[in-house]
């Protein structure tokens, strides 16, 4: 019953990303808010991966996979956002760059997709080793994007 719930709230969450994805952002700050919303959300999902990685939480195929499948669908929805000019500004850790490199930036975003999908599909494996080594790599996919792009 808690798991049918929390599936529920985490469809909940991405049809609203969704809607708001499709949405012209009328002010930069919307942009942030949308961009920050979503990756507070891949933070969340990522750490409880990294937590059954680390070996703090058994590994439950199941609940690994529901989380590396949802954070796979986040990642594609907050890149719009971050290229709204102005966002560089206020509220946010994005650094001029990623609006100034842009084809560096998009190349970044694109590899943690790629990267988080190979995820998804070990996660749907039974090859534990498998799920912690491509775990890394998305890991590295994020540190690597964020040491070029992300103040703070």
């Amino acid at each position: 019953m808690k798991k049918l719930a929390y599936t529920l709230l985490c469809l909940a969450c991405v049809a609203l990303f969704l809607t708001a994805a499709y949405a012209q952002f009328s002010k930069p700050e919307d942009a942030v808010k949308y961009r920050k919303a979503a990756m507070t959300l891949i933070g969340h999902h990522f750490g409880r991966m990294a937590s059954v990685v680390k070996g703090q939480q058994p590994y439950v195929r199941a609940d690994f996979s529901g989380d590396a499948e949802l954070v796979e669908r986040l990642s594609k929805l907050s890149w719009e956002a971050f290229m709204v000019p102005g966002t560089a500004q206020g509220d946010t850790h994005l650094k001029p760059e990623a609006l100034s490199e842009k084809s560096k930036f998009i190349e970044a975003g694109q590899k943690f997709e790629t990267e988080i999908s190979k995820l998804v599909s070990a996660a749907n494996g039974d090859n534990f080793g498998a799920v912690k080594d491509q775990f890394g790599e998305v890991a590295k996919s994020c540190q690597g994007c964020h040491r070029q792009f992300r103040a703070g």
